[in-house]
Order: structure tokens, then C-alpha cells, then sequence
């Protein structure tokens, strides 16, 4: 494998990479003895007719499946130059697609060059039938664009709290700062409702992560309110509307009561994600914390490096999509041949050659 552009190489500063798994075999028979009687029993969906409809085929979509299957999906990082690269790793491996490609508009000069390479890949995997999730790591409002990932005056970098007070003040030039990078971004994005391709939209990833520099500040005032000006200037400034807002925590201890103090209100976003780093896997607590929060709305998880198991996912099957994240996943020794071609081909897991396509 390349080694990293801009990332490091692990996330370790950040998150603690160990997982614990219940082994898949163990599960599948924890799940037939308990039956009904199961922590987190198999929740049928509701009827067709009582599913909510959106303008979104692809929202449409994950609600139809919510409580049935998961979406495959990977996420495809630097270069940008290379934005099916992931992707392309796990249909070498297993010979099955994922049904969710991901990309990312990203900081660093080159990928900021190459960033309609990825827009392009965003078209084409579309087209193919696959749903387009994209995220951004975007460089700090108080500093130049583009930067790198360390916390100097990178994606890992600081705000005072009068620094913080200004980017959420309309008129002031941190705001008007952020105004400009997300007008940069507003151009692709316009790109893709162009040629009618709905984005899982995904800007200010975990929230409740305090070594970004939008993330780690609870309340009304805080990451949620960044979150408030970001979608109503994308939707109403720059009149976008082909983003489905998908809101992204990661698994802290504290995840229960972040749920509610980051939360930026119900309006604001359509997807709840969950990104499972912590060291304990896909917990019941986890799962259910995530479902009461979403109050009907579809729940998904957003990133992880240790995939879950078809059985995990039969007993979560509300989550409608995981995400892996690029070469962690591959890196991974839990992550073997056998067990990433045991997951892809599973039945209740749904992979692009099972998704229904958007050309129709």
C-alpha cells in the first residue's frame, strides 16, 4: 500500500483502534437461543405505508430497507486523484462492489486541485447505482486553505472561544472566511445536482470530536450552531437542494448525553451516523443511545475500521448503512479475506450489484 498523503497513518492521537468482537458464529447462536427474548430483538419495518416519503430516492431508499438490510459502503480518501481506490481494494478482495461510495473534498493543495476528479467518480459511481456520501475535512476558517492535518493550522488546529464567537457572527471575517470556503465547495455540489445525483452530506464530522476545530463545543452555541449555519447557507444561500444532511457522532463514553448537547435539532439533518472507533464495538447501548435519538429518522454507521459482522447487523438491523474507512479496513488484521467475503456476501448486507438503481 501507498503511504499516507495527508492523514496519518493511524488515528491513535485520536481514537483508540482496538475493537471487541463477539466471533460471528457466537453471535448467530446468542440470536437463535434468545429469539424473541434477545437485549436487541430483530424490529420488523414498518409497512410501506406508513414509511415516510422525501424528495430523495436514495433517503426513500434507506428508510425502505431500515430494519431488513445494510448498505455495504466504503470511503475512498486521498489523492483524489485515485477516488475509487478503496473501492476497487474490496472487489479485489471479495469480488463484490459496495453499495456506498464515499468521497472527500479534503484539505491538502493537490486533493484541493483534484477535487473534480472526485466529483467526476461521484457522477460515475452514481451511474452506476451506487449511493455518493461525502465528507470534508476542511481547513480552519482563521487560517489559509489549503493547510495539512496537524493542529498547528491544519484540520486539527484550535479556536479560542472570542476566535469561535466571531465564525458565528454573520458579518464578521471568520464568518465571512467560512462563507467563502463553503462557496468553493457549493461549486461541485451543484456539479452533482446537475447530472441529478443525491449527496449523503456529511460536513462537520463527529461532532463531539474536540481535536477538529469545529467539533468539541456542546449547546446551542456551540458545534451545533456551526452545523445550523452551514446547511442553511448551503440550502438557502447557495439553494441546494440535492444534499440529504447526514449528522455524525463518534462513540465516546459520553455518547449518551452528546446525543442531546450536540444535537442541532431535528430540522437540520436526515440521517443519524455513528462512527465506532471506541474500543468496544457495536453495543447494544450504542445502538439503542443512536435509535432513540434518531426518533424514526434512518441510522447508520458513519465510519469504522473493524467491520461489523453479518450477525451484528442482524441484530442491529435498523443501521441502513456501515462505512469503512479506506485502508484501515484492509490493515485491520480482524478484517481477513474470509470474514470481509463472509460479510459482503451475506444476505441480509446489500452490495451494488443488489441496489436498485437511480437512472429510472
Amino acid at each position: 500500500m501507498e503511504p499516507s498523503i495527508g492523514f496519518p497513518d493511524d488515528r491513535t492521537d485520536m481514537i483508540r483502534l482496538k475493537k471487541i468482537f463477539l466471533p460471528a458464529a457466537a453471535m448467530v447462536l446468542f440470536l437463535i437461543s434468545c429469539k424473541g427474548k434477545s437485549e436487541n430483538p430483530i424490529v420488523d419495518p414498518k409497512p410501506d405505508n406508513e414509511r415516510p416519503v422525501t424528495p430523495f430516492k436514495t433517503l426513500n431508499y434507506l428508510y425502505e430497507i431500515s430494519g431488513k438490510k445494510t448498505i455495504a459502503g466504503i470511503h475512498n480518501r486521498e489523492p483524489s486523484s485515485s477516488p475509487a481506490r478503496w473501492t476497487n481494494e474490496m472487489e479485489s478482495v471479495t469480488g463484490k462492489i459496495p453499495g456506498l461510495w464515499s468521497g472527500d473534498f479534503l484539505f491538502q493543495a493537490d486533493n484541493i486541485e483534484n477535487r473534480s476528479i472526485m466529483i467526476n467518480e461521484a457522477i460515475n459511481q452514481w451511474k452506476k447505482g451506487a449511493m455518493v456520501n461525502l465528507m470534508w475535512h476542511a481547513c480552519s476558517p482563521i487560517y489559509e486553505e489549503p493547510c495539512e492535518w496537524d493542529n498547528g493550522k491544519g484540520v486539527m488546529s484550535s479556536m479560542t472561544d472570542e476566535q469561535w464567537n466571531q465564525l458565528i457572527t454573520d458579518g464578521t471575517q471568520i464568518n465571512s472566511n467560512w462563507k467563502a470556503r463553503m462557496d468553493k465547495i457549493a461549486v461541485h455540489l451543484q456539479v452533482l445536482e446537475d447530472n441529478g445525483v443525491e449527496v449523503l452530506f456529511r460536513p462537520l464530522h463527529e461532532m463531539n470530536q474536540g481535536k477538529f476545530w469545529w467539533g468539541g463545543r456542546p449547546g446551542p452555541n456551540g458545534t451545533a450552531k456551526l452545523w445550523q449555519i452551514t446547511h442553511d447557507y448551503m440550502t438557502k444561500t447557495k439553494g441546494l437542494s440535492n444534499l440529504i444532511w447526514v449528522w455524525d457522532m463518534q462513540d465516546f463514553g459520553s455518547l449518551q448525553s452528546d446525543l442531546t448537547t450536540y444535537n442541532p435539532g431535528e430540522n437540520y439533518w436526515d440521517v443519524l451516523a455513528l462512527d465506532v472507533y471506541d474500543g468496544s464495538g457495536y453495543t447494544t447501548a450504542k445502538y439503542t443511545a443512536v435509535l432513540a435519538a434518531a426518533k424514526g429518522k434512518p441510522i447508520a454507521l458513519g465510519e469504522c475500521e473493524k467491520l461489523p459482522t453479518a450477525a451484528q447487523l442482524a441484530s442491529q438491523p435498523k443501521s441502513s448503512f456501515f462505512m469503512g474507512w479506506s485502508e484501515l479496513v484492509f490493515k485491520n488484521e480482524n478484517n481477513t479475506p474470509a470474514q470481509l467475503n463472509a460479510l459482503m456476501k451475506a444476505a441480509n448486507v446489500i452490495t451494488l450489484d443488489e441496489m436498485p438503481g437511480w437512472q429510472k
